[in-house]
């Protein structure tokens, strides 16, 4: 099976050296997505703001290769702060309320002081999913 890197257009993917993007075969794994608005390389100051960019940027990059958080399988919460997971829930409600990947939330520090989280995601091909139980 081919691999496919797709970039995100973030300044960051060129100097650390990894793709936003991977697909392999039917997974595609997103990583590194953090709440900068990438276009204009501007971040909010709250953590909410934050986790709802974060998952528009990787929504529209699962787009580009055939998905979209609706067939997100997988998310790892990554805060430097726990106490503001709690916070963003109201978000990843609107998001994955209706999917409920498996998720795990992690502390640990991050590239970038402003960064209040940062968010992986893998997920499959729309043609792939079957909630049947």
């Amino acid at each position: 099976m081919k691999i496919q890197r797709h970039s995100g257009g973030s300044e960051f993917e060129e100097k650390f050296a990894y793709s936003r993007v991977v697909r392999h075969g039917n997974l595609i794994y997103v990583a590194g997505t953090t709440g900068f608005d990438y276009t204009a390389m501007t971040i909010s100051d709250d953590v909410a703001e934050q986790a709802d960019q974060c998952l528009k940027n990787i929504d529209e990059a699962l787009k580009r290769v055939g998905s979209s958080l609706q067939y997100a399988l997988r998310v790892h919460y990554i805060f430097p702060d726990a106490a503001d997971f709690p916070k963003c829930a109201d978000v990843f409600q609107h998001y994955f309320g209706d999917n409920r990947p498996a998720a795990t939330m992690f502390v640990a520090g991050l590239a970038d002081p402003r960064m209040k989280i940062e968010i992986e995601v893998t997920a499959t091909l729309e043609d792939e999913l079957d909630d049947t139980p």
